[in-house]
């Protein structure tokens, strides 16, 4: 009997200086099936995708790669690339500037005979008919840069398949996409399955996995530990496999005593940055509380990533409205200021705006309260170690030190370093901007365990999240915005998920 496995490693042994990545990982994809891979951040996930899409080439690793029962060993990207292998990543490869039809076929091109001249119309009509193929509702001709991430997302696997991809490598593919854009994805990846192809589908949301896959595969500590058949798996057991322990309550929020108004934002508006009189943000008012955590919830094109970002003096364009801090007046122009305030900000996308991605975890952590560690400008190392020491400490920051560069660490673990950051300048009031957003189940339950720390100790919590479970369990009370406006607010116990989508799709009473 045949067998119908198409990808398969054997004893796979990545190290790093310090680090053992992968620890004999045997592993195995079959044909026609897409099969979901989780694990912890630091599991050892994206270490092995490197290795399969020859980012990592053989003989840096130990263990051997059979794909069709064939070994083989990829020596650089083009190499995977040829063998039919192709990788989405959560930050996507196309060129803003140029069409849809001009990524798809970069270097591809069809030309005329051997001037190299491109046949536009030809590339444009080959194009079209593979997007129309697709049911992706793109025209050939688009710029990228005018696309939304979603369809951006698209067209990186139209291109895959224009490749004939056997094997596509979706890696956390709905991080930044809308509800709509999730539906069209997951109506793709099951017609690129009837076609054939085999998917590696790597997510840290639990429902996309029961909802999307057929199999799945569980890393823990560079390490495989279980999998079988999604369907013969329950929630609680996956859990189990990936943190190597039952994790009673997912969202574990405790009853604190709540304080005094310690935030008051009042007939907030902040200005759309391209569109002149245009608004991303429309007389909002809301306050919390010390102790208190209040929700924002809102679909995409909310504006409320906006709202934190321009109370946070970070914004681009311009914002208007009254500031409160603990009833004293306060008018807040650049981050500085608001640090000054004791207001931090964890932003949406930490790589971007919440680290120096080369510089050392322990830089990271200090950097936004040097002043404080600092005489005429000399910085006290002493003070610096104590400090980044406590922060890596408390927080469980899983490095090989704190002169560790930030961007080898895990997802999970980077996001530690941005909270340890803000935390580093003794905030009143922590603005958080999807916490838990990549990060794997067992460090969401910690920062969870970390805002109610916090909210121990009187801090306010302002907690913007896609995940309406997440907001609707750590929450005390939930504002819900549509189109840049607060239109609802909530108490946790009247609030449902019913009643909570209700709003935020633009419900009225």
């Amino acid at each position: 009997m045949e067998s119908n496995v198409l990808l398969e490693t054997r004893n796979i042994i990545k190290d790093f200086p310090g680090v053992r990545a992968l620890d004999k990982v045997s592993f195995c994809l079959n044909e026609g099936e897409v099969l979901g891979l989780v694990g912890e951040n630091g599991a050892g996930k994206s270490t092995l995708m490197k290795i399969f899409s020859g980012a990592y080439p053989a003989g840096s690793y130990q263990g051997e790669i059979y794909l069709k029962g064939n070994r083989c060993a990829f020596k650089s990207p083009k190499d995977s690339q040829s063998a039919g292998i192709a990788i989405i990543y959560q930050e996507l490869n196309l060129i803003p500037k140029m069409s849809a039809a001009e990524n798809i076929f970069l270097g591809r091109e069809p030309v005329i005979g051997k001037t190299g001249l491109i046949k536009e119309e030809e590339l444009f009509r080959q194009t079209q008919d593979l997007l129309d193929t697709l049911d992706i509702s793109v025209s050939a001709d688009e710029m990228i840069e005018n696309l939304s991430i979603g369809k951006q997302q698209m067209v990186e696997i139209a291109k895959a398949v224009s490749c004939r991809a056997k094997i596509l490598i979706l890696d956390e593919p709905t991080s930044a996409l809308t509800e709509q854009e999730i539906r069209s994805l997951f109506k793709m990846i099951k017609s690129l399955g009837a076609r054939g192809v085999s998917m590696i589908y790597i997510s840290h949301k639990l429902d996309e996995i029961f909802e999307i896959t057929n199999r799945v595969s569980v890393l823990r500590d560079g390490r495989t530990v279980g999998g079988k058949e999604t369907s013969r798996m329950s929630r609680q057991e996956l859990v189990a496999l990936m943190v190597g322990r039952n994790i009673e309550d997912m969202y574990p929020k405790e009853k604190v005593s709540i304080g005094k108004t310690a935030l008051e934002v009042k007939d907030f508006f902040v200005d759309h940055p391209f569109l002149t009189g245009e608004k991303v943000v429309r007389n909002v008012n809301f306050q919390v509380r010390s102790g208190e955590v209040l929700g924002i919830y809102g679909l995409m094109g909310s504006g409320r990533s906006e709202l934190l970002n321009a109370i946070f003096g970070s914004f681009s364009a311009d914002s208007s409205g009254e500031v409160y801090l603990e009833g004293k007046h306060v008018r807040i122009n650049s981050p500085h200021q608001a640090i000054e305030e004791g207001i931090g900000l964890v932003t949406e996308d930490r790589k971007l705006f919440g680290l120096v991605l080369g510089m050392e975890v322990g830089e990271n952590i200090s950097l936004s309260c040097l002043e404080d560690i600092s005489w005429y400008q000399v910085i006290n190392k002493q003070k610096e170690d104590e400090l980044i020491e406590r922060y890596t400490r408390s927080l469980k920051i899983k490095t090989a030190g704190s002169k560790a560069i930030v961007n080898n660490l895990s997802g999970g673990n980077q996001q530690k370093v941005v909270i340890a950051k803000w935390l580093a300048t003794n905030p009143r009031v922590l603005l958080l901007d999807e916490p838990t957003r990549g990060v794997d189940v067992a460090a969401k339950v910690e920062i969870y365990q970390l805002m109610n720390k916090l909210a121990k100790e009187g801090v306010a919590i302002v907690m913007v999240s896609s995940d309406l479970p997440e907001v609707l369990s750590m929450s005390d009370r939930l504002l819900i915005m549509h189109e840049g406006q607060a239109i609802k607010e909530l108490d946790k116990e009247e609030a449902t998920q019913e009643k909570v989508m209700f709003y935020a799709t633009g419900g009225k009473e």
